[in-house]
């Protein structure tokens, strides 16, 4: 195995794939788009490339990252993270609040943070031109930029590779990832407060777990993308909440076809979710905890249809957060109604039921001889304790059979490793 730790980390399936190595070392670190392992950091094979991978490690949340930096006062807290205020609600601009995933509160945010010059810029994640099926990490400066983000992209995404550019640069820049990007950029901002200075507000999207290329792939299949035609845009969510999943492509004629669409649960049941990786289903933290705002479904006031005009769940996680989303709707940029803190549980109850689990997987992995992440400062076990029996069972005889189905002991190799 090799000397540096982010091939370690790698290899050992405890990277996210958030980028943020990549981004401070670009020259000697690249991300790649493995099929099957998913978006994961090259290092260069040289004694240069060993010590930013060195240096880099400290930016890495998917090793570990810690809770005691955070501002917690309750079991809420404990549980989700620091919640100061939380809201329903969506924005009042019907074209964002149609394209977005649920309410289209992470785009009206953005938007807001750039017309209200809290930021130049913001940092988040669009589809690839040439090829939809992949994303990349942009830096948008205007709303038109911004609309091409809108919408969930349940694929591999790296946006903390832009944290570098940040920091090399003299804008104010708006941070919105995954809550595992944002944590790496908690950490990289509590190692560099010049870079903390340069990202005013950071917003994290609630996640159940990235899937991998060939999800995508397969998910083109049951839309009855043809083998050989060119994707040219794929939707996962919007247009209406939760949206349909649909592809657009070109045949070899240069004529354009639309698939039909699929229901979200359909989509994300029973082909995206069975191919996230690893990682994500360790993960301790789907709603954001390292952020100053996370967004999500409403799933306990659930939408009629699969095209009903959506509304989004805010939760504000620091005073500048909190202050933000306020100024935010006293600005009409958002229609909302407060609720109370303890409706991340009743809104995302299989997040809940995932997070008491990971205290299990971690031990069954540590007891095969795995690594497994470390969250310092946060009491699984304590939500571990919170499940039934049958539940607690399960977090251990359901990691050893995937460890076993998985072959989870073998070194994670990422293809086209190779310069």
């Amino acid at each position: 195995m090799s000397a540096d730790p982010i091939t370690k980390i790698v290899a050992c399936n405890l990277c996210t794939g958030c980028g943020a190595c990549a981004g401070a070392f670009p020259e000697l670190i690249r991300m790649v788009d493995d099929p099957m392992n998913g978006r994961r950091p090259v290092v260069a094979a040289t004694a240069e490339g060993r010590a930013a991978a060195r240096d880099a490690v400290a930016l890495c949340a998917g090793s570990a990252s810690d809770w005691t930096t955070l501002d917690r006062a309750d079991k809420i807290d404990d549980d989700w993270g620091p919640v100061l205020a939380t809201w329903e609600g969506w924005a009042t601009d019907d074209e964002i609040r149609h394209r977005g995933s649920s309410g289209g509160a992470v785009t009206a945010l953005a938007a807001f943070a750039l017309e209200s010059g809290v930021a130049k810029g913001v940092a988040h994640i669009a589809a690839r031109v040439d090829d939809p099926r992949l994303n990349e990490a942009v830096i948008s400066r205007d709303r038109a930029a911004l609309m091409r983000g809108a919408g969930s992209r349940y694929a591999q995404a790296s946006p903390a590779e832009t944290l570098g550019r940040i920091a090399r640069s003299d804008e104010a820049v708006a941070f919105i990832g995954k809550p595992c990007d944002v944590a790496s950029a908690h950490k990289a901002m509590r190692a560099d407060s010049g870079l903390t200075d340069k990202i005013p507000l950071t917003i994290a999207i609630f996640c159940a777990g990235a899937p991998n290329l060939n999800a995508t792939n397969n998910l083109l299949d049951r839309l009855g993308v043809p083998k050989g035609g060119k994707v040219v845009d794929l939707r996962y969510r919007g247009e209406g909440w939760p949206g349909l999943m649909q592809a657009e492509w070109v045949d070899d004629d240069g004529n354009r076809h639309t698939s039909d669409g699929i229901p979200y649960a359909e989509g994300w049941g029973r082909i995206l979710q069975v191919e996230r990786r690893w990682r994500c289903r360790v993960c301790a933290d789907h709603t954001g905890a390292f952020a100053d705002i996370s967004v999500g479904d409403p799933w306990h006031n659930p939408p009629e249809g699969n095209t009903d005009a959506g509304r989004s769940l805010i939760v504000a996680r620091t005073l500048r957060g909190r202050a933000f989303v306020e100024a935010a709707i006293a600005a009409g940029v958002l229609v909302t109604e407060a609720r109370g803190r303890a409706v991340i549980a009743a809104a995302q109850p299989n997040l809940k039921a995932t997070h008491g689990a990971v205290w299990g997987r971690r031990v069954a992995m540590r007891a095969v001889g795995l690594r497994a992440p470390r969250d310092r400062g946060l009491a699984l076990f304590g939500m571990w304790r919170g499940l039934s029996l049958r539940e607690k069972l399960q977090s251990f005889a359901g990691t050893w059979k995937r460890v076993i189905r998985e072959r989870l002991w073998r070194r994670v190799v990422i293809s086209g490793a190779a310069r």
